[in-house]
């Protein structure tokens, strides 16, 4: 887990690129360094957080034996030991993940993303051809952010501030924060809130070349899932174990203590309780849930039930009201665009205390909900199809708030429907343009913020083909979801955790912003609407922000919206 930068072209600047490396010291702070072609066309950087071979041997950017590539690399490919195995050509000098992804690619070209199992975000420079290779993982857990400036030059990094820090001009893009504003979406396109900063879209990749980029998907999802899996349980079980057990393998792979993050939810039980299968009486992995002191959000005591049956120690990390004014304003800082909330805060207090008891990797349990149809929405037809932010009883944006000359910028949001039924549909929207984009990059910034890695075992790309490619009676009826996957799982958890119904993850912030955060709130209102004049309806705004502090309404979205509005662009 690292963070990268480059920049390509005819300005090519050594201090450019070192305020860029130096921007995401967080990302990396074992080993920061650049290198630079002798063409002056190219220059990489790199911050190292240390995982696999912690040796400097193992420092980037890291040339290929026979000097023709330079590699950089932010994530993990988790069956490198496998791929070096079958690569046995290559003269390896180190013994990590990047080098096998050097041999790869000399091996197999750009095929080579075909055969690698993680996540990551890789650049690859070519010193003969004078060409860059760039790619993103299946899902996009790791970022990759890129800008092209009018003379060719291209700025590629992990983190929009890292483009920001090497003098590239932004302003905020005006149709991104218009879609967002009015239906609360963001992370479903190419799109940044910064103008002229694009994301490249997870599955996918680029080469640049004489200053033009060619990019292309290379991960197909919708054709690997579109047959119906019509094999027995028994069959479809067996492999689904064996392969749950292969990912949380895999992803135990470190050679720095690895942590488990806890919900007391059916996911992140499944989690542990396949953690204490691979790993046997031998595992000592250190489990971490955080917690607001509010009986009615906090899922300890679901925790608590499931280590007394796996026996792991708990590190139980509290969020106050306190602590928001102060702690949104540093995340916001490390987001760079706007977050999911007092759930981010909550959960990057996790992250900091497993960094400072020395637990450099944490496992989650996201993406299984979207794999096996676990939100409540997906048993009610009509409901959820068309919102793009779900969860509340009712809607959760307010479009009306808006000044109309913005508000007619915002683009709509269209999900593919790339299958014959709507429950994929649905499922294939969030993983692809709703709740899946936004959570992996909520989750990396404040992970990366910590200096910590996160792993996510249930979005290695087999396991999710295989839940998603089920019929739906093995995900839904009319009581619950996610019914085969209680099934499989059920003989290795207490009853009561594998049979709970769906809780969705949340903290106080509706009582928190009508009561404790209530000045702070109403400050950050105002700075949205001074920090962005012509967007917002200052009477409409004042109007629902009142509504909503004296009770009405269970839905506290649209006001973090404004809140995030003013952190971002005031801050």
């Amino acid at each position: 887990m690292c963070g990268i930068s480059a920049i390509l072209g005819p300005d090519v600047d050594p201090q450019r690129l070192e305020r860029m490396v130096a921007s995401q010291n967080h990302r990396g702070p074992n080993h920061n360094a650049i290198s630079l072609d002798p063409s002056g066309m190219a220059g990489l950087g790199h911050n190292r957080l240390s995982i696999i071979d912690l040796s400097p041997n193992a420092h980037q950017p890291m040339t290929s034996a026979d000097g023709r590539y330079v590699i950089v690399l932010n994530g993990e490919v988790y069956n490198y030991l496998e791929l070096r195995a079958q690569l046995t050509d290559y003269p390896y000098r180190t013994s990590s993940d990047t080098e096998v992804i050097l041999a790869a690619y000399m091996h197999w070209g750009v095929d080579c993303l075909h055969h690698l199992i993680g996540m990551f975000s890789f650049l690859i420079w070519d010193t003969v051809e004078k060409n860059l290779f760039a790619a993103r993982d299946r899902f996009g857990v790791k970022p990759l952010y890129y800008a092209q400036i009018a003379n060719g030059s291209l700025y590629i990094a992990s983190e929009i501030k890292a483009i920001r820090s090497a003098g590239f001009s932004t302003r905020p893009d005006s149709a991104t924060w218009a879609t967002y504003l009015a239906s609360g979406g963001y992370d479903n396109s190419a799109h940044t809130f910064w103008d002229g900063i694009f994301s490249l879209p997870g599955g996918c990749a680029f080469v640049w070349q004489d200053y033009k980029l060619d990019i292309w998907r290379w991960y197909d999802f919708k054709t690997r899932t579109q047959e119906i899996d019509a094999r027995s349980e028994e069959e479809v079980r067996e492999e689904y174990l064996a392969l749950l057990r292969e990912t949380v393998m895999l992803r135990f792979r470190s050679d720095v203590p690895v942590g488990i993050n806890l919900s007391g939810g059916l996911d992140s039980s499944t989690l542990l309780s396949t953690v204490q299968t691979v790993q046997g009486s031998s595992g000592n992995a250190m489990a971490f849930t955080f917690v607001t002191g509010d009986p009615q959000y906090d899922e300890l005591p679901w925790v608590e039930e499931m280590l007394r049956h796996t026996h792991h120690s708990l590190v139980a990390c509290s969020l106050n009201a306190a602590q928001v004014p102060d702690l949104a304003e540093e995340i916001q800082h490390f987001q760079d665009e706007p977050f999911g909330g007092l759930p981010t805060l909550a959960y990057a207090k996790v992250f900091e205390a497993a960094r400072s008891r020395d637990i450099i990797v944490l496992l989650d349990g996201q993406g299984m909900d979207e794999q096996w149809a676990g939100y409540d929405y997906y048993r009610s037809a009509g409901v959820g199809d068309a919102t793009i932010i779900q969860g509340s009883h009712e809607k959760p944006t307010r479009p009306g708030c808006l000044q109309p000359e913005f508000s007619a910028l915002a683009r709509v949001i269209t999900p593919e429907q790339p299958y014959p039924d709507r429950l994929r549909n649905l499922q294939y929207r969030d993983a692809f343009y709703t709740k899946i984009p936004r959570a992996l990059r909520f989750n990396d910034r404040i992970s990366m913020r910590a200096s910590t890695e996160l792993r996510e075992p249930f979005l290695d790309h087999r396991l999710f083909e295989l839940a998603f490619r089920q019929p739906e009676a093995r995900k839904i009826n009319a009581e619950t979801g996610k019914v085969f996957l209680r099934k499989i799982i059920s003989p290795y958890m207490p009853a009561n955790v594998s049979l709970a119904p769906k809780r969705a993850l949340q903290t106080p912030q509706r009582e928190w912003l009508r009561g404790p955060l209530r000045g702070w709130a109403t400050e950050m209102i105002a700075s949205a609407q001074k920090a962005a004049p012509g967007w917002l309806d200052a009477q409409a705004v004042d109007g629902e922000w009142q509504r909503f502090c004296q009770g009405q309404g269970d839905n506290s979205f649209f006001i973090w919206q404004w809140i995030s509005l003013g952190l971002l662009l005031h801050c």
